[in-house]
């Protein structure tokens, strides 16, 4: 994996489970799903949650910002519960099927949120 992408993975990882108890992990979609840097490409994730509302979302966005500015890259974040990403069309099944997910910790694992 890039150093880049790792980078983003450990800190936002890190920062939203201090921040967020029902925070679960976030799954790598998109380009980056290979590990690999692609410059100029924003980073697709999507970070799993017990529950997202309206609140959690206001709260969400200045934590982005800041991994970004810290780490010179730009975040595409996709708030869900595990139930709503399977049940969204446009990049639910891009995402379970292809994704590579982080647990909370911002440790890889293979199986995902299933496991």
């Amino acid at each position: 994996m890039s150093k880049k992408l790792e980078e983003v993975i450990k800190k936002l990882s890190n920062v939203l489970s201090k921040t967020f108890d029902d925070y679960r992990g976030l799954y790598v979609f998109g380009v980056h799903a290979d590990g690999e840097d692609h410059k100029d490409e924003d980073i697709e994730i999507v970070g799993i949650f017990g529950t997202v509302d309206k609140s959690k979302l206001e709260d969400i966005w200045p934590i982005i910002g800041k991994v970004e500015a810290e780490t010179d890259t730009f975040i595409e974040l996709y708030p869900h519960t595990t139930k709503s990403l399977k049940e969204d069309d446009v990049i639910g099944d891009e995402v379970l099927e292809e994704g590579i997910f982080y647990n909370a910790l911002g440790i890889r694992q293979d199986n995902g949120l299933e496991g």
